[in-house]
């Protein structure tokens, strides 16, 4: 299956500053892809390079087969963006909203569009100024899935929303694009979030591609250990380049294990024969995330 979005060899420069570093990536049709990467690591710059908001200065990028270079009415039809920076009609009520925004779509569907209404329980009289920026955010939404688009990207959709409008969000989101077949590509910093949604996990690096893989692969090869030992032995210098973060407390040593699998445990203990105790313990997103921006950060130093 050809993939929904294909990124090579992408840069962008700003003056000095080069914000996409020569990204590869490709992005599978129907699933949902985070987009993640420390602040400053060129997420944004690469969405707008997508939709042509921005030209990329080489490289290339195809979305739904075509560049993006020539992406114009023709393929935004079938592209859902939302965004925290979205600048709205605020003077206009969310029925007026939506009656603008409809004639711009052939195939928008009114009776997807009641449904969506409903299930975000948006009240069409009133003005998008008065709302929240939870129910602005959910109005954008509406407005960018009634069409029934093939592709939708979000760049940081929960900043700012209170934890029920961002369970609600994200509930109605998994909900649509489980019946629909989206391909959905998100960046977000709110990464308890984005494990709710994602199939895949793609993370850039200083406009780098650093990892890309499944959800699922990601969480299974991450491993916080903590190692306890009758007194405060150091640990042998030669552990393996994977266990990453090697720090010790006391009777304690800590470090992350990036390649684990089933026999974690008794490979620890043959590093360390006099342990008392080895704890192995899964990690969440989170925490597999903040252990890769912390190595990034190491390497950016060295």
């Amino acid at each position: 299956m050809k993939p929904m979005i294909e990124i090579h060899d992408l840069h962008k420069r700003f003056r000095k500053t080069e914000a996409v570093a020569g990204l590869s990536l490709a992005v599978p049709e129907g699933q949902v892809t985070a987009f993640l990467g420390p602040n400053g690591a060129g997420k944004s710059t690469t969405i707008k390079c997508l939709l042509n908001l921005h030209h990329p200065d080489s490289g290339t990028a195809t979305v739904m087969g075509c560049d993006s270079r020539k992406i114009g009415p023709a393929q935004l039809v079938h592209i859902g963006y939302v965004s925290e920076n979205m600048e709205l009609p605020l003077w206009m009520t969310v029925k007026q909203f939506l009656d603008y925004c409809r004639p711009l779509y052939p195939q928008w569907d009114r009776d997807f569009e009641k449904r969506l209404m409903q299930q975000f329980e948006l009240p069409e009289k009133t003005k998008l100024k008065d709302l929240s920026r939870g129910m602005r955010m959910k109005a954008s939404l509406l407005s960018s899935l009634a069409y029934r688009p093939k592709l939708v990207v979000l760049d940081e959709p929960f900043s700012g929303l209170d934890p029920l409008v961002r369970d609600e969000f994200i509930r109605g989101l998994l909900e649509l694009t489980e019946e629909e077949g989206w391909t959905v590509f998100v960046s977000s910093h709110d990464i308890e979030e984005v494990q709710r949604l994602a199939d895949r996990i793609a993370i850039i690096n200083r406009g780098k591609l650093a990892l890309d893989e499944t959800s699922d692969s990601l969480q299974s090869r991450f491993r916080s250990v903590t190692v306890a030992l009758p007194d405060d032995r150091k640990p042998p210098n030669d552990l393996p380049t994977e266990w990453m973060h090697v720090e010790q407390v006391g009777r304690l040593t800590r470090f992350i294990a990036s390649r684990s699998n089933g026999s974690t445990e008794s490979l620890v203990r043959q590093r360390f024969p006099e342990a008392t105790e080895v704890e192995v313990q899964p990690m969440s997103l989170r925490e597999i995330f903040i252990a890769l921006a912390r190595a990034y950060r190491l390497e950016g130093k060295s």
